[in-house]
């Protein structure tokens, strides 16, 4: 048993080590690609831009996320706590890394606890399952990740990419019935996520006939998790890893072929949204909020707390400006302007079957209501 804690938890720091370390982007997230409106007569003041969602039962003032990074290993503990001073300060949803480690070796479910216990009441924490222990291990293991940050939403993520490249990894070929079950079964919303590699149109569809309304796309364009998995083996399989880096639905693509199947879905855009530009894009496309997790990291290790907070508020200062450029006081109002993209994602959308002519419509049906318990 020592054994294998040691392993899980080596794993965790190891993936830390890789990310930081290596360069680890996979593919284009094709964001570049969406034009930005811009209405210089009928510009609003970034002051007077509300950019506020709800996630479940929680407001948020900004759209964003920083996604599930890290926990498991004795040094996460005091980033994770970091996390959460940086969720109450600033109003955002923050989210631990797969909580596996946690779960089957209590003694490190502190390096997860350390969220909660230092953001307290104002922090909004997104726990965070994978989709194999889930299967493996039923609803009441996805009620303990839960109860263990006090989440007010629970991530369970779908990485096959990753478990193809993993030497431990194993890919779970059905899990559907597992996720139905802990949608019917858990109080706090559940987000269904990606990781790194993107959900695609039939996916979407499926999620969202069993109940799944919120949605992480977590695309192409981003941090790659086959290349992770391929930096941390070798031989054959490692060389695969890196010639398919770049597999998946770029971030972009995601978004669109989410908000077109699931037009009622919370969508949450991850994936190559490095900059407040990207963020800007994403929602223009439809998304709900953003995600941000390698970004976060880099900046942490590279300057500590004081550089992440420069980060997240321009970040947020990004998207108050973008919005309000383009004339628009509200994310609501932002949807309603014109979408223009490059002919690259318009022809990708085009033959995933989304009409262009009357994607624009579809972006801001329900309103900031998705996202809401």
């Amino acid at each position: 048993m020592h054994g294998e804690r040691r392993g899980i938890s080596y794993r965790k720091l190891d993936h830390l080590r890789i990310c930081l370390d290596s360069l680890v982007r996979g593919g284009c997230s094709l964001l570049d690609e969406v034009v930005l409106p811009y209405s210089p007569l009928g510009a609003v003041s970034p002051a007077g831009v509300d950019v506020s969602v709800w996630l479940g039962s929680r407001r948020l003032e900004a759209p964003v996320m920083v996604t599930g990074i890290t926990g498991g290993h004795e040094a996460a503990e005091e980033f994770n706590c970091f996390l959460g001073r940086l969720s109450a300060e600033y109003r955002i949803a923050v989210g631990v890394g797969s909580q596996r480690a946690g779960l089957e070796h209590p003694e490190l479910a502190r390096t997860y606890r350390a969220v909660r216990r230092c953001g307290g009441s104002d922090a909004v924490v997104v726990a965070n399952i994978g989709v194999a222990q889930l299967l493996e291990k039923g609803v009441g293991y996805a009620e303990a990740a839960v109860e263990m940050v006090e989440a007010d939403a629970l991530a369970v993520h779908v990485n096959p990419g990753q478990e193809a490249f993993q030497p431990e990894g194993d890919i779970i070929e059905d899990a559907a019935s597992a996720i139905e079950r802990v949608v019917e079964s858990i109080d706090v919303p559940v987000i269904v996520k990606e990781t790194g590699h993107g959900l695609d149109s039939s996916t979407v569809k499926r999620l969202r006939g069993m109940g799944v309304r919120f949605l992480d796309v977590s695309g192409a364009g981003g941090t790659s998790w086959i290349l992770v998995e391929a930096r941390r083996g070798r031989g054959p399989v490692a060389v695969s890893g890196r010639w398919l880096a770049g597999l998946g639905n770029p971030t972009a693509l995601a978004v669109m072929e989410a908000r077109w199947w699931a037009p009622d879905a919370c969508i949450i855009a991850s994936g190559g949204v490095w900059s407040g530009r990207d963020a800007a894009a994403a929602l223009l496309l439809g998304a709900d909020m953003v995600g941000v997790a390698l970004p976060v990291l880099r900046a942490y290790m590279a300057g500590g707390g004081g550089l992440v907070e420069d980060y997240i508020t321009a970040l947020i200062y990004s998207v108050k400006a973008a919005v309000g450029l383009s004339g628009a006081r509200s994310i609501e109002e932002y949807w309603e302007k014109r979408l223009a993209v490059g002919g690259t994602l318009q022809r990708l959308a085009e033959q995933r079957g989304i009409d262009f002519n009357l994607y624009p419509a579809v972006r801001g049906w329900g309103g900031r209501g998705r996202c809401r318990a």
